[in-house]
This record gives structure tokens, C-alpha cells and sequence, in this order.
């Protein structure tokens, strides 16, 4: 793999204890479109057809994990896909701005790679805005090195970075 920025040295961050605690992973559900949704553009900012979600969660339900919180609304989620052989790439990641730095974000990625681990994955790529400082200082302390940059990959012609984690 050709590595562009190195990864920081170290395992991942340790968060919050009470708010991880007052959340639970589990699987999308149709009913969670609408919050989801709205998480997408509030911290993606960008706007998905809501068929899309159940679309691609279809292909590898296991790959697309919910945190929901203590009235099972959603907080954050990992859309995780399999589209090339031995290889997990995260499609849609985001948290919640209320949710963020109380380890929702490390839940779900522990979880999705511990799934593509057990599914036999030699790696996992994903792709983030190069102005996403605090998520690519998030990925490097899950070893994901940035192998590309993508001209012009958002919606409103932004460069992103593809990024990728041997596991």
C-alpha cells in the first residue's frame, strides 16, 4: 500500500465511560432513515435518496451498525460495504454532534472491524474531506494511513482522502 501521511503510533483513544454506556449498537432499521438522515447532512453535509440506506444495508446487514440511544434513537452509525473481495470499506460514518468525543465513534468502529475481521477482511478503506481534521485524527489512531487524494470527490467539489487500515 502506497502511504501517503503516516498513522499516529498507538492503539485507539479510550472515551467516556457513562455516555458509551447509555448507548447500544445494534442493526439499521427502516424506521431509522429519518434520523439517520438527518445526521447525514447535518455532519456529512450531504443528502442521500432515503432509499439508499436500506439499499446498501441490504448487501451486508451486519456492516451497517446503529448506536442508538436509551429510547433506541439513533445517535451515530457505521454504513460498512463489501464491494471488493477481502475488503471492508466504510461507506457513511457520523455521530451525532450532541454524541461526539464520548466514544460512540470508537464503539462503532471497533465493532465494524472486529465484524470484518470475523468475516476474514485483509482491509478496510473508507474516504474523508481533507478539511475533516478531527475524523482523520480519529482514523490514524485506528492505523488507517491516507493512500490517495481525491480532487474534487464531494458534492460541493471538495478533495477527500482515501484512507485504508490493513487488519
Amino acid at each position: 500500500m502506497r502511504c501517503i501521511a503516516e498513522s499516529t503510533p498507538g492503539p485507539p483513544a479510550t472515551s467516556a465511560e457513562p455516555e458509551r454506556a447509555s448507548v447500544t449498537l445494534r442493526g439499521f432499521r427502516a424506521a431509522d432513515v429519518p434520523r439517520i438522515s438527518a445526521i447525514v447532512v447535518e455532519s456529512l453535509h450531504e443528502y442521500y435518496d432515503p432509499s439508499l440506506y436500506a439499499s446498501l444495508g441490504a448487501e451486508w446487514p451486519e456492516g451497517f451498525l446503529v448506536a442508538a440511544d436509551r429510547s433506541d434513537t439513533p445517535v451515530g452509525f457505521l454504513l460498512g460495504v463489501s464491494q471488493v473481495t477481502g475488503e471492508g470499506r466504510v461507506l457513511m460514518f457520523a455521530v451525532d454532534r450532541a454524541w461526539r468525543q464520548g466514544g460512540v465513534g470508537a464503539r462503532l468502529m471497533d465493532s465494524f472491524l472486529e465484524r470484518c475481521r470475523t468475516r476474514g477482511f485483509r482491509r478496510v478503506t473508507l474516504e474523508v474531506r481533507v478539511s475533516n481534521a478531527r475524523a482523520i485524527r480519529f482514523y490514524t489512531r485506528y492505523r488507517y494511513s491516507v493512500t490517495d487524494l481525491l480532487r474534487a470527490y464531494y458534492s460541493d467539489g471538495e478533495n477527500g482522502y482515501h484512507m485504508a487500515v490493513d487488519l
